[in-house]
Order: structure tokens, then sequence, then C-alpha cells
């Protein structure tokens, strides 16, 4: 019996061909006039920071609690504010962006894509730690005392900047792949009317809120050019 042929693997060249197309970013800003009725500001204090520092650092506190020093009350109003160079008020610009993003909650809209999408332009940095973004506050600061309470139940007065019929300026960048202007302008009003910002806003972690850090949209956005 002749021997079969040796049987060659057939190889099938399949030649094709893919084309990507990746659009570059389009990203629009406009400025929006914010209005509200009471804002309150609670930047975390520097000298805790120091403590703190101290205490990773050596394993031991920076200070005894029973030999804590008398301390002015409005010198602990003054570090509760965040105050640009220039000298004016200022709010963290971060609070507004993360306001827009945790309002996507409320639409149904994935936060991780609005975290990659919509951006807050500051207006200036801190003086004292120039790595945090402002956005100016046109209102006066006011020292508010209030009752709170410490994770273990014991009450004692937090002193506080408040801003009363205060007004700002944000300005307000996205993708417009991701946003329209509508869609920026309807997501800024639900973070004004649920989300808030600064302490005792609806949306507080630690609480249901004291309706402060409320706002609405003063007038027409003026789109950039």
């Amino acid at each position: 019996m002749a021997a079969k042929a040796a049987m060659k693997p057939v190889v099938c060249e399949e030649v094709s061909q893919r084309s990507l197309l990746i659009k570059a970013p389009d990203f629009q800003q406009a400025t929006y006039k914010l209005s509200g009725p009471i804002l309150v500001i609670h930047r975390f204090s520097a000298k805790l920071k120091e403590q703190m520092r101290i205490k990773m650092e050596t394993g031991k506190a920076a200070s005894s609690r029973r030999d804590r020093p008398a301390k002015d009350s409005n010198v602990t109003f003054n570090e509760a504010r965040y105050r640009s160079k220039e000298g004016w008020d200022g709010f963290h610009a971060a609070a507004l962006r993360n306001g827009m993003i945790s309002a996507c909650r409320l639409i149904g809209y994935k936060m991780t894509l609005a975290k990659m999408s919509i951006f807050v332009e500051q207006d200036g940095v801190d003086a004292l730690e120039p790595q945090i973004p402002l956005i100016r506050i046109y209102g006066q600061a006011v020292r508010q005392d209030d009752m709170a309470r410490v994770e273990t139940g014991q009450p004692y007065v937090t002193i506080r900047p408040a801003y009363h019929n205060w007004h700002a300026f944000a300005r307000i960048r996205w993708d417009a792949d991701q946003f329209t202007l509508a869609d920026v302008t309807n997501l800024l009003s639900r973070v004004g009317m649920q989300v808030g910002i600064g302490e005792g806003r609806p949306d507080s972690k630690n609480s249901a809120g004291m309706g402060w850090g409320t706002f609405t949209i003063a007038k027409k956005p003026e789109v950039a050019a």
C-alpha cells in the first residue's frame, strides 16, 4: 500500500485592518454666580496637624490634655478660615467639585465618569497651604459659636466663620462629550438645593445637615469663548 502523503497544515491568512479614532478632548467652560443665605467654613487646624505629625514621628502626643493651654477664641475663629495670599476669604474649590460628583447619584450618572469630566477652576490659593485651591467668597466672615459633641459624646463649643448672604463666582470646566451646558447648569443647581457645601450641608457625612451651605444660581452662566 502506498504511503499516505503527509498532509500540510493549511494556513489561513486573514488580513484585517482596524482604524481607531480617538477624539481630541473637547472642554467647555462657563462662569456661574452662586448666591446663598449662610455658608459655614471649618478648616482643619494647623496646630492639630502639627500635633498629629509629632505623635506620628515620636510615638508620643505633643502635649497632655490636662495641661492644655488657654487659647484665645478669636484665634480659633481665624484659624478656621481659608484666606488667600491677597487677603480675601474663600472656600475649598474641591468642595464644589465633590458636590457635583455626589449629585450624580441623584440622576443615575456614573460618579466615576464625572470625576474625569468636570472640574472647578480656582480663584487663588490658601496663604498658609498653597496646595489648597480656593474660590473667593464675597461676604463678611462673622464668628459663629455652636454646641457640638465629640465622638465620645462630650459636649464642646465649636467656633467657626459664617458668611451670611454670600455669593461667589464659580468657573466650571467640563468634557463636552459627556455634558452639555444645560447638564452642568442643572447639576450645579442640584448641588445648591440638595447637596450643599461647607459645614452643616444637607449631604453631610455626619448628620442630616443644618440647612447651611445651600445656594442658587443667581444669573445666567457666562460661557467662555
